[in-house]
């Protein structure tokens, strides 16, 4: 992209995987702000995000709301409104959605868009059908097994593996401050962005600085939070952060940005065992070992698919 800030409308369409009409349509509607320059339609990268972020909200449908109170815990309200919602924001899990159009079930599959964190709560409390989740526990040096046993007490889950991909520092260009590490985050002048609470990324980086004894007070930007890698990695490229978490295929796709590889993350599909043998549940298991769906994901993002279908824990 030339313009850092800013996309064109085919851009913008191809960051949102719709057409190009479909965004004019947005505009006209006033639900994407834009301008011109000249006789060229542009649309701040901000602007795209916060309409992201807002139809994550407004398009899924929610049986029960967060902020219920936390007594309220419905037993099985998904399988009895015959609505099955995916929750997390891997881009694979939209694919998986598709891949499922072309089974025949009972069921409508939703999408809901939240970190896995937040996504592991809203199993327990019966919001969401399945959840992805990518957290990293340091103690353990294991991804999600922990985070599962503790966010669900009583509730048998099966842990079913995703993909996996490398996370990784955005630095400019040439990396002029000479980022390499963890600890270069605490350096005078060194300024980062960061991830929203509940995300991976927050965790992973909030492990890793626990395992450091690093105190996020001492870290410039450490309170700055954006929520996606695009967002991050943008940040960075506009010189407002010399540093940010993300994968591999973000910093590809943003200008001016370099990439370190980190650390491979893995990103596992929660699921309630007393579900398991549904059918719906079934045919999510056959479309993640099927060839095709993981050939589609391989061309959206570098992902090892080697275990993707696999079991590799329950709880």
């Amino acid at each position: 992209m030339k313009d850092k800030t800013s996309l064109s409308a085919q851009e913008v369409a191809e960051l949102l995987d719709i057409s190009k009409n479909t965004v004019y349509d947005l505009i006209k509607k006033g639900e994407l702000p834009s301008y011109r320059i000249g006789r060229k339609v542009r649309v701040d990268i901000e602007d795209v995000e916060y309409y992201k972020n807002k139809s994550r909200t407004n398009n899924i449908k929610i049986i029960n709301p967060v902020t219920e109170p936390k007594t309220q815990i419905p037993q099985q309200p998904l399988m009895e409104d015959k609505n099955f919602i995916i929750c997390g924001q891997e881009l694979l899990l939209d694919v998986l959605t598709q891949h499922l159009g072309h089974y025949p079930n009972e069921f409508q599959v939703l999408r809901r868009y939240i970190g896995g964190y937040d996504g592991l709560i809203n199993l327990y409390k019966g919001n969401v059908s399945a959840t992805s989740c990518n957290l990293w526990d340091s103690d353990n040096n294991i991804y999600n097994i922990p985070y599962v046993r503790r966010l669900l007490p009583g509730i048998p889950c099966v842990i079913v593996r995703l993909a996996c991909h490398m996370q990784g520092f955005y630095v400019s260009k040439g990396n002029p401050k000479n980022i390499s590490s963890w600890d270069d985050l605490t350096k005078p002048g060194i300024v980062m962005v960061n991830r929203e609470k509940g995300s991976g990324v927050r965790i992973l980086m909030d492990e890793q600085f626990k395992k450091l004894e690093i105190s996020g007070k001492l870290i410039n930007g450490y309170n700055v939070e954006v929520f996606s890698h695009f967002a991050a990695a943008s940040a960075v490229s506009r010189g407002e952060a010399d540093i940010a978490v993300g994968t591999q295929k973000t910093a590809s796709q943003v200008e001016n940005i370099e990439f370190i590889p980190i650390q491979k993350q893995k990103c596992d599909l929660v699921i309630k065992k007393e579900d398991f043998d549904s059918p719906i549940i079934q045919a999510i298991l056959s479309v993640l070992n099927s060839q095709e769906f993981k050939m589609e994901i391989q061309g959206i993002d570098v992902y090892d698919t080697s275990e993707t279908g696999k079991i590799i824990g329950e709880s």
